[in-house]
C-alpha cells in the first residue's frame, strides 16, 4: 500500500514536470503578432534582415521592391528561395523584408537566414528539415581586419632588398 502511494505521488510529480512542457509548446506558437506575422532577424557579413513572413501568394518584397527588382542577378534570388524549397512551403508566404549594410551577396545571405528563422518562428516542425541543410545556421565568416605593418590583412608591403 505504501509502495502504491509512492508511485501516485511519482506520477503526480511527473505530471507537473511536463506541465510547463506544455506551455513552452504554447509560447512557440505565439511567436506571431496581431496580424498573424512572424518575425525574425537575419545575418550575413555587414548585412542584417529583419524578416516578416504570412501564409499568402509567395510574394516577396525588399525594401519596398519586388525580389526580381533589388535583387537583378538569378544567383540571389535562388539563394533567397532556397529556404522556402527546402521546407516545401515556396508561393505559402508573402514575405516583407527589410535589408541594411553590407553589399547584394550579404544581403542576400542575410535574408536567407532571417526566412529561415522566420518560416521556424511561425512553423516550429519545419525546425528538422531546415537545420540539415544549415539554413538556420548564421555564417561567421566575415572580412579579416587588416593589420600594422601590412598591406591588408595578410599582404605585405613589397619588399626592397636595398
Amino acid at each position: 500500500m505504501a509502495e502504491e502511494n509512492k508511485f501516485t505521488e511519482l506520477k503526480s510529480t511527473l505530471i507537473k514536470a511536463k506541465a510547463p512542457g506544455a506551455d513552452d509548446a504554447a509560447k512557440v506558437d505565439n511567436k506571431r503578432d496581431a496580424q498573424g506575422r512572424a518575425y525574425a532577424t537575419g545575418r550575413r557579413k555587414e548585412s542584417v534582415a529583419r524578416v516578416w513572413i504570412k501564409p499568402g501568394s509567395g510574394k516577396i518584397i525588399v525594401n519596398g521592391r519586388d525580389e526580381t527588382v533589388y535583387f537583378a542577378r538569378p544567383v540571389l534570388r535562388m539563394i533567397l528561395r532556397q529556404p522556402l524549397i527546402a521546407a516545401g512551403r515556396d508561393g505559402q508566404f508573402d514575405v516583407v523584408v527589410t535589408v541594411n549594410g553590407g553589399g547584394l551577396s550579404g544581403q542576400a545571405g542575410a535574408v536567407r537566414h532571417g526566412i529561415s528563422r522566420a518560416l521556424v518562428a511561425y512553423e516550429p516542425s519545419l525546425r528538422p528539415v531546415l537545420k540539415p541543410g544549415g539554413f538556420l545556421t548564421r555564417d561567421p565568416r566575415a572580412v579579416e581586419r587588416k593589420k600594422y605593418g601590412r598591406k591588408g590583412a595578410r599582404k605585405s608591403f613589397q619588399f626592397s632588398k636595398r
